[in-house]
């Protein structure tokens, strides 16, 4: 599969898919929208890819948004196209951005600008790192562009409905410091760093058991928001799904027999174990 305008990349079970048009500040036209939609589908559907990590070419831009140029060629005009986007049967307007049943981990390593959809892609990551140099906005205010990727619905859920509307309302542009303190961030690091440690987190979480950290992603994104009781009986639905698995006989063996390697003199599988 030959793209252009994104870049697909296989590091053992870790995909890096990267906006690919750093001379347009790796904003999203119609072409793009098309090798997006192929990548994330690839991606989900291999079986040998655990982990995909977002990020963008150069030093510049994570994804600045849509091609504006050519948002007559992105949006829908017709009533069939209105009405089947309006029911939420299209995956997007710059992508598959509108996903949600995606739980696999994804992380944004976001090594510039992002701003309008490229922050409506950052949140669709489950966890963002930022340059030092990185900035946020819903910078398309300005210009009367809605935002239609899932920024209106995954910003509140990352930091809450009040910095979400500060950011929505007034399109304000926040750097990386501001962005971590409001918990938009997960983690700052130096310029050029960010692919590196993604990349770093990714592996780790491709080492680990996968069918119970899928279905806890599964629980926590379909629970969110419903009342406790309804989130309780999804999670139970997800745990039994995946508690039955031979991932988790194994582990148990592991457990009881004392030789899985966070107890063991190797390094520690999962991040953060301290040790005597």
């Amino acid at each position: 599969m030959t793209f252009s305008e994104i870049a697909y990349e296989q590091h053992g079970p870790v995909v890096v898919i990267r906006f690919n048009r750093p001379e347009q500040r790796n904003c999203i036209g119609p072409v793009t929208h098309l090798e997006l939609l192929q990548a994330w589908t690839r991606f989900r559907d291999d079986e040998q890819a655990l982990v995909a990590i977002i990020t963008g070419t150069g030093d510049k831009a994570f994804c600045a948004g849509g091609d504006l140029k050519a948002a007559a060629q992105l949006v829908p005009h017709s009533p069939e196209e209105v009405a089947a986007h309006d029911r939420g049967e299209r995956p997007g307007i710059i992508g598959p951005s509108r996903w949600t049943d995606l739980y696999k981990p994804v992380i944004a390593a976001v090594n510039g600008v992002a701003y309008a959809g490229g922050l409506e892609w950052a949140c669709f990551a489950d966890m963002r790192i930022a340059e030092e140099h990185a900035s946020f906005g819903v910078t398309c205010r300005r210009w009367n562009i809605g935002l239609g990727d899932g920024g209106t619905q995954r910003l509140p859920r990352i930091v809450g409905m009040g910095r979400a509307l500060e950011l929505i309302l007034t399109g304000k542009v926040i750097d990386a410091q501001e962005a971590y303190r409001i918990g938009l961030v997960n983690e700052v690091v130096p310029k050029g760093h960010s692919l590196a440690r993604a990349l770093e987190l990714a592996n780790a979480l491709a080492q680990l058991p996968q069918p119970a950290l899928r279905t806890d992603k599964e629980a926590a994104i379909r629970g969110y928001g419903l009342p406790l009781a309804e989130g309780l009986k999804i999670e139970a639905q997800c745990f039994n799904r995946s508690v039955h698995q031979a991932e988790t006989r194994e582990g148990l063996r592991q457990f009881i027999e004392r030789d899985h390697p966070d107890r063991t003199r190797q390094p520690p599988r999962t991040p953060g174990i301290v040790r005597d």
